[in-house]
């Protein structure tokens, strides 16, 4: 497996581990259907919460930074597809966990309600 992939897996365990300490129920983890993938999907007692996770190793870009438009969208589109097929009626936020560093000193941020699903216009 290639060093960025192992990093990756390793973030998304350590982020697994974090939210189950915070009474978290995981649900799924990197959960596809067609060609959507959601990291984490966790529940909590009022809410279905959308988890991306980004592991970084060096310190000149955020790991949150790279969620750009385009990724939201894609994570919007498959949480969607998400709640349809499990036909899950809880509200929806989407977070994101940032893991910083090296092994065995990973720093863990965790940012609730990272973004929230754009306003769609419709034009005439």
């Amino acid at each position: 497996m290639a060093q960025h992939n192992e990093l990756g897996q390793t973030g998304e365990t350590l982020a697994i581990e974090y939210l189950k300490a915070k009474d978290y129920r995981i649900r799924h983890t990197n959960w596809r259907r067609g060609h959507w993938e959601l990291d984490i999907v966790a529940e909590t007692p009022d809410e279905l919460v959308f988890v991306e996770v980004k592991t970084r190793t060096g310190d000149w870009e955020l790991p949150e930074n790279s969620v750009n438009k385009s990724k939201i969208r894609n994570i919007i589109s498959a949480a969607d597809c998400y709640i349809k097929y499990f036909d899950v009626d809880l509200p929806a936020r989407f977070d994101i966990i940032s893991i910083m560093g090296k092994e065995p000193n990973f720093e863990i941020e965790h940012i609730e309600d990272a973004f929230y699903p754009p306003v769609n216009t419709y034009r005439r």
